[in-house]
Parts: C-alpha cells; structure tokens; sequence
C-alpha cells in the first residue's frame, strides 16, 4: 500500500455564498383617487352628448306613452293626463298593429337573408378575383354606400315607374314579355319587395366590406388541409371558414335586424310621404298615429314598444357573443 492511498485527503471548505442583493427601493406609484378619475373625465364628453341627444328624447318617449297627450295638450289648451297603460292596451288590442307587426318582421327578415347571402357571395367572389376587378367593386360598393338614403330612394323610384321606369322597357325587350305601364306599387306585397330591394342594395357594401376583412384571417393552411383530407369548396366553407367568420356573422346579421326593422325613409319617400295601409311598417306606423292622426301618445307607445322589440334582439347578440367567448 502506498502512501498516497493511506493519505486522507484534505477537506475543501464550502464555497462562500454572496450575500443577497440589497433591495431596490423601488418608487412607489401613488394611486390617487385622480388617477381613477381619469377614464371617466375623458368620457364626459362623450357620455354628456348621449345623455342630451338620446337619454332626454327616450325619457320623453316613455312618459308620453303613459299621458293623454294629443293636439290641445301639444298647443296648452289642456294639460297633460296620466293614464297609466290605457295606451298600450288600445295598441296591443288593435289587429292593424299585429298586421303591422307581423309585415315588419317579415320585411326585416326577407332584407338581412337577402343582405347577407348576397354579401357573403360578393365578399368570397372577391378572393377569386384579380386585384384591378377587386378594387373596382370596392369603389363601386363603396359609391353604393356613400349615396344618400333620399337619392338611392328616388332613383329606384325613377327604375320601377310604371311610366317611365326603365326597368318595365327592358323586360318588355323580352319575347313575349309586355310590362309596359305595370305598376310595381299596385300590391303591397310587390312594393315592399322593391322597398326590400332597395335597402338590401344600401347594407350589401357594408356587410361586403366586413366580410372581405375577415376572410382575410381565414389561414390557408387549414383551407389546405381541408382540402387534402377530401373537401370540396362547400366542405372547406361550412367547417373551416364559417366557424372564423360566426362572430362576425352574428355582429352584422344583429345590426342588420336593428336597421331594417328601423327602416322609414325608404318607405316614407317612396310612398310620396303617406304609405298606404299594406305598405305600413312599425316605423311609418307610429309617425301615421302621432303627426297624422295627432295621436301622440299612442305614437310614443308604439315606437316604445318598437325599442323593447330591438331590445330583444340586442339580448340574443350578447347572449350569443358570450356563447362565442366561452367556447374560445
């Protein structure tokens, strides 16, 4: 045995640790209560011309609705009465406002399934385009758009004149075909398809617009994949592109509803400012009640009635919206 193995061998004493850092001393921020102020002085503004342009007008809307209030309360021969909800009733109990009711919805439901099938067909045609035919609908959408709601109005008025509408000559072009002197307005049911038609031609660029926007984050990989596991165009829409776009989809058909249930001067100007009974919506009917027949507070019942309406419908987007979240 050697001496190197009966040696021990020494024992190397622990490394000295640092000590720790001293602590910064950070500044403190003071969280004043200006601080928590500040969002709502930078929304005063905004919030004091909701309060004045719709708040007064929509406390106004309701208490009239529960008055008597009709030309000698409006010029101060008498004084306005409570009577509570007596004007409801005669509104509720009324069968030519259910008739209103259910055209009204049938209207605003034939303008945004027309709105957003023709929208969603130009905004995918507008991926298989080339870049000049691209911003050549662009400009021509956004034209369409940009267009004031009483010209659109009167130019459609001039296209389906029974005299001198251009529309009646060119379909009498056709073998067989005499619409000379036809009258679009003779029946409800068709003028109100040409009102359709003319507010679905004012909310296509919009929902164009939008939908373009958002097929842009549609990513090609899984379009791809799609396609390599044996979808066709249709199999790639429904499972890949659709579920992207349902949050925008559900945003603009509930915008949709909002505006096309709120539709008058469509109605309103193409009617020569008095639409006909078949042609009454909830809008052109509760003007009729309050500055025709003088009857403000049944009008102030009926639009009141019309806001609670919408208000449902506002329900059902955010219910869906939350739905949208919780599954992301």
């Amino acid at each position: 045995m050697s001496a190197a193995d009966t040696t021990t061998p020494a024992k190397v004493p622990p490394p000295r640790q640092a000590p720790p850092p001293a602590a910064v001393n950070r500044p403190r921020r003071n969280r004043t209560s200006g601080g928590a102020a500040t969002p709502w002085l930078l929304l005063a503004p905004c919030l004091l011309v909701l309060a004045l342009v719709m708040a007064y007008p929509l406390v106004r809307l309701v208490t009239l609705s529960f008055q008597k209030f009709g030309q000698p309360q409006l010029w101060g021969f008498q004084g306005a009465e409570w009577v509570g909800f007596d004007n409801f009733s005669k509104v509720l109990s009324d069968g030519d406002f259910w008739a209103v009711v259910v055209r009204t919805i049938v209207f605003a439901v034939g303008c945004v399934v027309l709105t957003m099938v023709i929208g969603m067909a130009l905004a995918l045609l507008q991926q298989r385009v080339s870049g000049w035919v691209k911003t050549l609908i662009n400009i021509v959408l956004v034209a369409s758009w940009g267009m004031p709601v009483i010209v659109a109005t009167t130019v459609f008025k001039w296209i389906f004149d029974a005299d001198y509408g251009i529309l009646n000559a060119l379909v009498s072009k056709l073998p067989g075909v005499d619409m000379i002197g036809h009258n679009w307005f003779a029946s409800g049911p068709q003028g109100l398809a040409v009102i359709m038609l003319l507010v679905v031609w004012g909310a296509v660029p919009f929902v164009v617009i939008t939908l373009s926007a958002g097929l842009t984050q549609v990513p090609k990989e899984m379009e791809e994949a799609a396609r390599l596991d044996g979808a066709g165009a249709w199999g790639v829409f429904r499972y890949v592109t659709l579920p992207i776009l349902k949050p925008i989809i559900v945003m603009l058909t509930t915008l949709s509803v909002i505006w096309d249930m709120g539709v008058f001067p469509q109605v309103f100007v193409m009617r020569g400012g008095h639409p006909e009974a078949e042609f009454q919506i909830l809008n052109t009917y509760s003007y009729d009640r309050a500055f025709v027949v003088n009857d403000y507070a049944q009008g102030s019942a009926i639009a009141l009635i019309t806001v609670l309406l919408l208000l449902g419908v506002v329900a059902v987007y955010m219910r869906q919206m939350l739905k949208i979240g919780e599954v992301e």
